[in-house]
């Protein structure tokens, strides 16, 4: 036998050998069924029940129309689930074979062959079963059965001698937005969300590898924790990337550590900074040159520090990424589908690469979701997106007994161990506003509770998030990994020490009805959430309707994909005051778009303008989980809404910024790259609506290079512009560096958009390309609005009075309509 036929047959052996080592049972024949009926129905695993029901055509699609309210019976229902597998003598001849389900949603009884292995009670835990005296040749049978999580909360929340507010959700480990939230449906759905599959393996089993970098990039201290479980002690080779160490066994758990040299090695660097390098190894568990396991991870190498120092001002809160302070600039996230097993890799990639694009160096996964399916922590290594991990805690009181607090110990071994090599991972936090709930929110009024009840909820939250989870992470992270931050926030948006200190979620803005103008005052050290709503684009509110699309405010499926309360309301009062609103429903939608970018720019500019005191700024929210006007600005179908569009202008790593207050107008150069700019300039033109110069003059600042963030001195506002012209002028403000090159580009409007005394544009498409256009103007046209069912690299933009400016389209499109703020003035 020649070389290379034999090293392709050792190739398809070893492959062989692997495939042996595994049996994934989600592609076998499942089938499902209500408990109280008799026929089984086709279902898909990973999955959920309505998934299946929707399939077998027995509910509507709950998206469409008003049908939410129509499939509220399914979350009382008890379901199950079963599918017959085969086993070989060959595959039983291994001395361990484990049945692994990644995800059980939430309550079910396992039966295999007839016998109940196990009962499940969360969503979020791997469970690991060894049956290898329950297989038998040929035939198996799996069953589960699934019990109402609804049904299951109320029986714990009975046991409670007090009311828990949102009761049940808050006792079961499980997605607490299935329960219902103001930008999501209520479905509590039950099923086999993750991967079902058995496992064999012989002698040895390597648990768990992980990656520890110790303290600074220079030290290059480096070296790989594996954790192995022998059932034969003895002598072993552990090879990593073909480097080989011999390692003694004792029978049971083994937590070997083994440095390994990364000299030469490019450190993972988050978006803005660099190139998010990544590092690919195969850790191999081998005796007499035969492979008994292996793992594969993928690492990047990177520090990341939360530094919070006490100054004259209160504490910073920032984040010190490979040595160096980092401006955090992104969004929170929610889950992306209300049915989460069928999201793809593709929405996954696209979503993060649109926060990549958008200038995102982070993302807040928020507490009442999930725990992310790899491809999006993946997403996020390879995109350079650090992610601020909340545990799946939102908003609600929760229980401290020994059984849930022993629940999620195991959860959050589970989570961390699967996460923790991601370069992207940052922060683990307990909970989303918990603390701020149990203080703040009244339910103890509301409820009535005596002050011991009181007591026992505020013993219950330290004994949980004080104590459980970060002794859970002590215990299963690596101390370069082991950033925990308690409760976001910290402190509650009434109080002043939340603009001091910690992490704030300021929602004076909406909640409060505060003007957009509030974001200028109300700036905290590190802002990790806050947003206004918005409407998605046309084409996700036409996928509300099942038939016809009625494009109207007044009517029920509109109206019921709306899910906060006041929605309506708040949206036209906040309209009213900066524009005038449209009674025709694309200019409506429009408009409401613009509002909401509007408000985030306000926000995000006052924040950025307070650098260092501010170092990061973390909006409400980039997704949606389902077609919904809501405060996200990426919606359910993928388009980019007016806001995104405005945070990829407001997060460009420089920006010039001013600021109009006091009869003055101020200027800020900021910029949150690596790279210095040394003696800078500002330029700033004023131009009438026409297009004329009216004025041009310089600010200056007192220092020349920017390397943070620079100030200029202020400059008298009627120096620059008669009190007569504010609505027909607008100042267009350059930062130069020392060569002339434009740094950035920014332009200052002096009044509310509705009060512009804007012109009627003649704005021009020209195609240069099939997937290119260019467009121009002869008058300033404000917002102009792109509409077609593509992408649009711009749109929502400002086109500046005799310019053009050229769009990519992400397909060719034929017909392009366009729309600017004056078409909304003129009613």
């Amino acid at each position: 036998m020649n070389r290379s036929v034999l090293f392709t047959f050792l190739f398809i052996q070893n492959i062989m050998l692997a495939q042996l080592a595994e049996r994934n049972l989600s592609s076998e024949k499942w089938t499902f069924k209500n408990t109280k009926e008799k026929n089984w129905l086709s279902a898909k695993i990973p999955g959920t029940v309505h998934l299946d029901l929707m399939d077998n055509k027995i509910i509507p699609d709950p998206f469409k129309d008003e049908n939410e309210k129509k499939v509220q019976w399914i979350e009382n229902e008890d379901w199950e689930y079963k599918a017959v597998f085969k086993v070989s003598s060959k595959e039983l001849s291994n001395d361990h074979i484990d049945l692994i389900f990644n995800g059980l949603d939430t309550f079910s009884d396992i039966y295999l062959n007839g016998k109940l292995l196990k009962k499940t009670n969360n969503m979020f835990r791997k469970w690991e079963i060894p049956v290898k005296d329950l297989l038998k040749a040929g035939d198996n049978e799996l069953k589960i059965r699934f019990r109402s999580a609804v049904k299951e909360g109320k029986e714990f929340a009975e046991k409670v001698p007090f009311t828990m507010p949102e009761s049940p959700r808050s006792f079961v480990r499980k997605a607490q937005y299935q329960f219902g939230w103001d930008w999501g449906p209520r479905l509590v759905t039950a099923g086999i969300w993750k991967d079902v599959k058995l496992e064999f393996w012989n002698s040895v089993k390597i648990q768990t590898v992980k990656d520890h970098y110790n303290s600074s990039p220079e030290l290059l201290d480096f070296n790989f924790e594996v954790e192995i479980n022998a059932e034969k002690p003895g002598s072993y080779t552990l090879n990593i990337n073909k480097i080989n160490k011999t390692v003694a066994l004792k029978k049971g758990s083994n937590k070997i550590k083994i440095p390994y040299d990364i000299s030469g090695f490019k450190l993972w660097q988050p978006n803005g900074w660099g190139e998010a390098n990544l590092h690919d190894f195969k850790i191999e568990l081998s005796k007499s040159n035969k492979v008994l396991d292996q793992k594969n991870i993928r690492i990047g190498l990177r520090t990341v520090e939360l530094v919070q120092e006490k100054d004259a001002q209160g504490k910073s809160f920032y984040f010190k990424v490979n040595g160096k302070p980092l401006y955090a600039k992104g969004a929170n996230w929610i889950p992306a589908d209300s049915f989460s097993p069928r999201l793809t890799r593709e929405k996954y990639q696209k979503l993060i690469k649109d926060a990549k694009d958008a200038h995102m160096n982070m993302i807040r996964i928020w507490g009442g979701g999930i725990y992310e399916d790899d491809e999006f922590y993946k997403a996020c290594d390879e995109n350079g997106i650090l992610v601020w991990q909340d545990f799946m805690f939102a908003g609600s009181f929760y229980p401290a007994d020994e059984d849930f607090l022993t629940n999620v110990k195991e959860e959050v071994k589970d989570q961390v161990n699967r996460l923790q090599n991601h370069p992207s991972m940052a922060l683990w936090c307990g909970n989303n506003e918990i603390d701020e709930a149990i203080v703040n929110w009244g339910y103890q009024k509301q409820f009535k509770y005596s002050k011991d009840d009181s007591l026992q909820v505020w013993k219950d939250y330290k004994k949980l998030f004080h104590e459980v989870i970060p002794n859970a992470l002590q215990e299963n992270l690596t101390p370069d990994k082991n950033i925990y931050w308690p409760s976001s926030p910290s402190i509650g948006w009434g109080h002043k020490e939340s603009l001091t200190e910690g992490d704030s979620h300021y929602w004076g803005v909406w909640w409060g009805e505060q003007p957009f103008e509030i974001y200028n005052e109300k700036v905290g050290r590190f802002m990790s959430e806050y947003g206004f709503q918005g409407m998605p684009s046309l084409q996700a509110v036409q996928s509300m309707f099942s038939g016809k699309p009625d494009l109207n405010l007044q009517n029920s499926t509109v109206k019921a994909h709306e899910k906060h309360g006041r929605g309506w309301e708040i949206i036209n009062e906040y309209m009213k005051r900066d524009y005038k609103i449209p009674a025709d429903f694309v200019q409506y939608n429009y408009i409401s778009q613009l509002l909401q970018a509007r408000g985030m720019k306000i926000a995000v500019e006052a924040h950025r303008r307070a650098k260092p005191y501010n170092m990061g700024t973390l909006y409400w929210q980039l997704n949606d989980c389902w077609p919904v006007v809501s405060w996200s600005s990426i919606d359910y179908s993928g388009n980019w809404k007016a806001l995104q569009y405005q945070m990829k202008r407001s997060f460009e790593q420089q920006v010039i910024l001013t600021d109009e207050k006091d009869g003055n107008l101020h200027f800020y150069a900021v910029n949150d790259g690596i790279k210095n700019f040394i003696d800078v300039n500002v330029e700033i033109k004023v131009i009438n609506f026409d297009g004329k110069v009216v004025k041009e003059t310089k600010a200056f600042s007192k220092e020349k290079t920017l390397e943070s963030i620079l100030h200029f001195d202020p400059i008298e506002t009627q120096n620059i512009i008669a009190e007569s012209d504010r609505n027909t002028t607008f100042l267009q403000v350059i930062l130069k560096d020392t060569e002339g090159k434009t740094i950035a580009v920014n332009n200052h409007f002096f009044a509310k958009p509705k009060d512009l005394q804007l012109k009627k544009p003649t704005i021009k498409i020209k195609r240069t390309a099939a997937d290119e256009i260019e467009i121009s103007t002869d008058v300033l046209a404000k917002d102009v609005y792109l509409i077609g069912d593509i992408h649009f690299s711009d749109n929502f933009f400002d086109l500046l009075p005799n310019t053009s400016k050229r769009i990519k389209l992400s397909k060719p499109l034929k017909n392009i309509e366009v729309m600017s703020l004056w078409d909304t003035l003129q009613n």
